[in-house]
């Protein structure tokens, strides 16, 4: 079996509990007890997701206490939305390249002889 590597933020995503710990994020900044309280998880588990999302860089952290409160980096999840934004112009352009041909149905019936 392959060890783990970070890859992109999309592979690490892939991942349920990942998405779960990011939509929670996304409402506001949280400790790691917050989050287990919130997933079916235990603590050292959400530790655990949330270094993969830290080490692809959709997550960051900051000491506050004795405790570390962890939010979403906007930069990560910006270069996420940049690459979306790059998959939905290239659909786009490839649907306006097939509507502006001609339907070669339509035409095959007006031969004259």
């Amino acid at each position: 079996m392959a060890t783990y590597q970070v890859g992109d933020g999309w592979e690490v995503l892939a991942d349920p509990t990942r998405r779960s710990i990011v939509t929670c994020l996304a409402e506001r900044p949280r400790a790691v007890g917050e989050l287990a309280d919130e997933l079916p998880i235990s603590r050292p588990a959400v530790s655990q997701h949330l270094k993969v999302l830290k080490d692809a860089g959709l997550v960051t952290d900051e000491a506050a206490g004795t405790r570390r409160v962890y939010r979403l980096n906007p930069a990560g999840v910006a270069a996420l939305r940049d690459q979306l934004d790059t998959f939905w112009n290239r659909a786009l352009r490839g649907y306006q390249e097939i509507a502006a041909q001609p339907d070669p149905d339509s035409t095959a019936g007006e031969e004259t002889s």
